[in-house]
């Protein structure tokens, strides 16, 4: 969600707030309330009266606003540099892998082969940089709308290099519009596996009311359906789905399961990743697929992946030839066990 940020200095017994919900003053006005307590970066979920706080250095590192959003960049002693993009935080260097590494290893491993890869948003670039371990990526085409969070990234980030890579193909552009446009020059399949790492499609304001976001061309049924129309026959698709926790989000969660199944996706199962600095500290994605199985109705009532997913030696192989440092989070157990959800949203989402 997007949500609104409070820069909070406060001691246990007495705190000087200043709320900025609507871009009202900037983050060093917060600072210079007091110089004795610690700045803290917070967030909270109205919706469910949740509120959460990073301690951060008072004077952000970075901040501009590009023809998009608002940029900033924060350093944190116990959770490094802090990416923050219209007051919201977007990832810190502590526990990014967690999200990143999950978005990127599990479609691709989900795939026999892969050798082509869309990233759809994710401009910190650490997906990108997660995919192209696999050796057996031959390119990788990113899409991003704004420069700027790219040039950034490139410049405080540690995987900040990834773009350099000869694989990496950079497109400046809308992703639901550059889908579009790549579905009406392919004749055929193109890619083996497309990552949408995007941002939020809307949130709930403090009046209980819906606020839609430009992201959200992002989540609709036609959209999903190009991007299928990509896919190679042993496609996979990962997509950004949001907490459970709250239940605006669980609801879409639901819609965009019949969305995409809807759309032709074979299978499509929500995966948990558990990340301290999100709210709540869980997010999730979709994992679809897109090959014909016999096994279609049967990987559904199950709970299951497709048949032909990969069996887990295989899996721990690919695993191990993996290049560059070793991953942190992932690893090939949670191949299938990050689709274990708690009952009540199991329920929710599949109607099981």
């Amino acid at each position: 969600m997007l949500l609104r940020r409070i820069f909070l200095a406060s001691t246990f017994f007495s705190c000087d707030i200043l709320v900025i919900g609507e871009d009202t003053c900037s983050a060093s006005s917060a600072a210079a309330t007091t110089s004795s307590v610690p700045f803290v970066v917070k967030e909270e979920e109205d919706e469910i009266g949740y509120h959460m706080s990073l301690v951060a250095d008072p004077i952000p590192i970075h901040s501009s606003q590009s023809a998009y959003q608002k940029i900033e960049m924060y350093q944190s002693e116990p959770y490094g540099k802090i990416l923050i993009l219209d007051d919201c935080i977007q990832l810190t260097e502590r526990d990014a892998s967690h999200y990143n590494e999950m978005m990127a290893h599990v479609g691709v491993m989900a795939h026999p082969n892969p050798k082509r890869v869309l990233v759809i948003g994710g401009g910190d670039g650490y997906v990108v940089h997660e995919v192209l371990k696999h050796t057996s990526i031959e390119r990788v085409d990113h899409v991003e709308l704004d420069r700027e969070v790219i040039d950034v990234s490139r410049r405080y980030l540690p995987w900040g290099s990834a773009w350099d890579d000869d694989r990496v193909h950079l497109h400046i552009a809308d992703g639901a519009d550059f889908v579009r446009r790549r579905g009406s020059l392919e004749s055929g399949s193109y890619y083996d596996v497309i990552i949408q790492d995007s941002s939020d499609p809307f949130y709930e304001d403090s009046a209980g009311g819906m606020v839609v976001l430009p992201s959200s061309v992002l989540y609709t049924e036609e959209h999903f359906g190009n991007v299928r129309r990509l896919l190679g026959e042993d496609g996979a698709f990962v997509v950004q789905a949001e907490t459970y926790n709250v239940p605006s989000s669980l609801d879409a969660i639901k819609s965009w399961h019949e969305l995409l199944l809807n759309v032709g996706f074979e299978s499509a199962k929500y995966g948990t990743i558990a990340i301290p600095s999100y709210p709540t500290g869980q997010i999730g994605f979709f994992l679809c697929t897109k090959m014909e199985s016999k096994a279609r109705s049967s990987s559904r009532a199950q709970n299951v992946l497709p048949e032909y997913a990969a069996p887990e030696i295989a899996l721990q192989s690919r695993f191990e030839a993996m290049d560059g440092e070793e991953t942190f989070y992932y690893h090939p157990r949670l191949q299938q066990s990050c689709f274990d959800l708690p009952l009540w949203v199991e329920k929710r989402i599949y109607g099981a």
